[in-house]
């Protein structure tokens, strides 16, 4: 038996915890996907395009913030 995740379930977890950190953050700012990788130690380019492509976030000449519905879910969610 694997315990391991699979690459789709590791997709969704760096994935979820990149809009966490989005989400999370005191204030709703912009993101720089510099900083996000920074802060993850990783290239975020691809969860960001999978949050793009969903819906979660928006994107702006190398920003990104959360959307309405990615706010909303999260406060649904608690």
């Amino acid at each position: 038996m694997h315990d391991e995740p699979t690459l789709a379930e590791q997709d969704n977890m760096i994935d979820g915890s990149i809009l966490s950190t989005m989400i999370d953050a005191h204030e709703p700012r912009l993101w720089s996907r510099d900083e996000l990788e920074r802060m993850h130690g990783r290239d975020v380019t691809d969860s960001l395009n999978r949050l793009y492509g969903s819906g979660l976030i928006h994107r702006l000449k190398g920003f990104v913030w959360p959307t309405r519905a990615a706010l909303m879910s999260n406060e649904i969610a608690l």
